[in-house]
């Protein structure tokens, strides 16, 4: 009885093995299949997005991998054949011919008479599809403003058009007016933070909180210059015609771009380095207390009293360069030290000024400071109001963006000036020697504790490295 049973027990367990690996076959099989086509979307996926950004950005994947440098930068001027005269020259100190890519828009061709011999020293100026009876059409209702603002605002789109055929890459569009003063080492510097192929808006606003409520908080002003990413200047440019006959109640150039830069869901990153300078007078207080971060642009220098004394607007813009170009990323870094034999707070803005202060403002005369007779760097760092605001109308109009402390009425109660001089470079070591000289004031002093005894002092320091992080841009200066 039990011969007959083991045949058939037998076949039957030979078919449940087949069973069972058949499964596992098939469980295979479809765990591969599943896997290739999880890979193949993958890659399509992965295809579609770098066509998408190849045609935003001309720029390869190893190209945005490499730092930014002015080569990357095309900028857009702002001009017209009048201001142009007079402000081509500011142009000349810091445009580059042989590194720099950009042009001047002017609503006329400009005489014969201003066509210079050093004009290859300038950006090319065109009149493009930028003149008024081409930009005739959008409606401006802004009362006593100036129409010509759309037509700056379109230096936009035709800077957009006349290079982004280049065969050389593009990452930044920069715009500013003619007397916009860049700073192009730090403006690629500051740039280079950022990733190209992505949208971004990058500027500063005013220093004076009226005119940010007027046009905007988050609005970079334009004569302190913005930067737009090459991707979104790309599509901005599309649609840019048809966006700002959205916004003719708009004052500023600098507005309708704002405004059609919302509309594509893009915001401002802030950089304090670009600089509106709505200010009047005499601008030491500012330019003694400059951010950290470094300077990129001034404005309005024609309307405030020329940086060092004795001297012209113009000339007094081209001796600050001179130490620019020795140092561009050190230019107004602010370092401060204490003497305390004498009980002295020495400041020095890199470049333009050394400030010994002997005496304590209201504020800090009660503190616990340092040997009771010091100022806290806190205190340094307020912007000594030296300066007037941009309109005279109170209010709102006197209120600034940043901290200010007020000055002593008597010059010869505040602090003892001294201004650059001249700066030179040691072709030995490269160590940079900056020499600043008394401003002269008639005062009477101490002829043993008074700064006022000493009429020059020397500053050494190494020229910034900028691929060293998280360092004191003044860490390695000495007196």
């Amino acid at each position: 009885m039990c011969l007959p049973f083991r045949p058939v027990s037998k076949t039957y367990y030979s078919s449940s093995s087949s069973t069972i690996v058949t499964r596992m076959v098939n469980c295979i099989l479809l765990f591969v299949f599943i896997l290739l086509v999880y890979l193949l979307i993958s890659a399509s996926r992965l295809q579609s997005k770098n066509s998408i950004h190849a045609y935003f950005s001309s720029s390869d994947q190893d190209q945005s991998q490499s730092p930014t440098k002015i080569e990357h930068i095309v900028f857009g001027i702002g001009s017209s054949a009048i201001s142009w005269r007079a402000r081509r020259e500011y142009v000349k100190l810091w445009w580059d011919a042989q590194k720099m890519r950009g042009c001047v828009f002017v609503e006329r061709p400009l005489p014969s008479s201003q066509n210079h011999t050093d004009s290859y020293l300038l950006p090319p100026g065109t009149v493009k599809s930028n003149r008024p009876n081409e930009t005739s059409v959008y409606r401006y209702t802004w009362r006593g403003g100036d129409r010509n603002a759309i037509r700056i605002a379109r230096c936009v789109l035709e800077t957009v058009r006349l290079f982004n055929t280049s065969s050389e890459e593009v990452r930044w569009y920069v715009f500013g007016d003619d007397d916009t003063i860049f700073i192009p080492e730090n403006l690629a510097r500051t740039l280079s933070k950022y990733d190209h192929t992505s949208w971004y808006y990058i500027g500063s606003t005013s220093e004076i909180y009226h005119q940010n409520s007027m046009f905007g908080h988050d609005m970079a002003f334009g004569g302190g210059g913005y930067a737009l990413s090459s991707s979104l200047a790309n599509v901005l440019a599309r649609n840019f015609d048809s966006c700002i006959e959205r916004y003719p109640h708009l004052y500023g150039g600098d507005s309708r771009v704002y405004a059609c830069v919302l509309e594509l869901g893009v915001g401002l990153s802030k950089e304090p380095g670009f600089h509106q300078f709505d200010v009047r007078g005499n601008a030491l207080g500012i330019l003694t207390s400059h951010s950290t971060r470094p300077l990129v642009s001034l404005h309005h220098m024609a309307h405030i009293d020329p940086i060092f004394p004795n001297s012209t607007t113009f000339s007094a813009v081209r001796h600050l360069f001179s130490a620019v170009q020795l140092d561009p990323l050190r230019i107004f870094q602010l370092s401060v030290c204490y003497d305390r034999w004498y009980s002295w707070t020495i400041s020095v803005s890199w470049g333009y000024t050394v400030q010994v202060n002997t005496f304590l403002p209201f504020f800090v005369q009660d503190s616990n400071n340092i040997d009771g007779r010091h100022l806290f760097l806190r205190d340094v760092l307020r912007a000594q109001e030296t300066f007037r605001p941009w309109q005279k109308s109170g209010g709102l109009a006197s209120v600034y963006t940043f901290n200010t402390r007020e000055i002593h009425r008597d010059p010869c109660q505040r602090p003892v000036t001294f201004y650059m001089q001249h700066v030179s470079s040691s072709s030995h070591d490269g160590t940079i020697k900056s020499v600043y000289k008394q401003a002269y004031e008639n005062c009477t002093y101490d002829p043993v504790t008074s700064p006022r005894k000493i009429h020059e002092i020397r500053v050494f320091s190494r020229r910034l490295d900028p691929n060293i992080r998280q360092q004191s841009p003044l860490e390695k200066i000495i007196f």
